[in-house]
């Protein structure tokens, strides 16, 4: 097997976005403005139930009203990585929030800190 090492002249991302507990409160506009998503990673080690991030492309969310651009579902006791190497592109800037189900009316927040992680490039 061959390894590979590319030294790049510029970051992948600009930014990384650290949320130390997720809830079911948005955060507003964390990017402050359009940009590239690269990679989110969200560890839901601390709970014992199944837990969902919620990102829009938009500058200011309500969990429960606002429907989300992305879902990504975490197991219970588990932290899970996406990595997106093209790139997804967003006009807005990013809110995020953090609940219990699925359903876009969902606004039970997880029991315990979940911590998430994404990095973006601006536009």
């Amino acid at each position: 097997m061959a390894v590979t090492v590319t030294n790049q002249s510029t970051p992948l991302g600009a930014r990384l976005v650290y949320d130390s507990s997720a809830t079911s409160t948005a955060v507003d506009n964390t990017t402050g403005a359009a940009g590239t998503l690269y990679m989110v990673e969200i560890d839901n080690t601390a709970n014992g139930a199944i837990s969902y991030f919620k990102l829009v492309n938009a500058t200011s969310a309500t969990a429960g009203t606002t429907a989300a651009s992305m879902v990504f579902m975490c197991p219970a006791s588990a932290k899970r990585s996406f990595a997106f190497p093209e790139g997804i592109a967003f006009s807005a800037g990013f809110s995020h929030w953090c609940v219990t189900g699925a359903a876009e009316s969902n606004t039970t927040g997880p029991s315990s800190a979940v911590k998430v992680r994404y990095v973006t490039s601006a536009s």
